[in-house]
């Protein structure tokens, strides 16, 4: 049985790696709390959500230019069919941290993003996400 800080670093790892991705909201809501702790509640392993974000961001973000644009990530729920996917099939790791470096740069934007949030100033990133 794991503790009730167990569970909340927990929770607190999903939400602040959520909101880093790219087109994620810049606050996890309430709802993606409680997500990230059914989660928890589920033994989902963290590494399993990290390898879902990376997927599913991946996934969202990186897209032909021919193709559409993909509206924003509003919630934590997008990633569900991601972990679903992860839990049936593990990917190679290899491909996850490939998939995880092309995300970087855009990872990096938001950080930047959340970092200006928090003193207060906001700035548009140069794509509009």
């Amino acid at each position: 049985m794991t503790s009730s800080k167990d569970r909340q670093a927990y929770v607190s790892a999903v939400a602040a790696n959520y909101v880093r991705l790219p087109g994620t909201p810049l606050r996890a809501s309430r709802q993606d709390r409680r997500l990230a702790a059914a989660l928890h509640d589920r033994g989902v392993p963290l590494h399993v959500v990290w390898a879902a974000f990376v997927l599913a961001a991946a996934r969202w973000a990186i897209r032909s230019p021919t193709q559409r644009r993909l509206d924003p990530i509003r919630t934590l729920y997008y990633f569900l069919p991601a972990i679903d996917e992860v839990l049936g099939s593990t990917p190679e790791p290899g491909y996850v941290n490939y998939l995880a470096a092309k995300l970087r740069p855009l990872v990096s934007e938001k950080e930047a993003l959340l970092a200006s949030s928090r003193r207060g100033q906001i700035p548009a990133l140069p794509d509009g996400r």
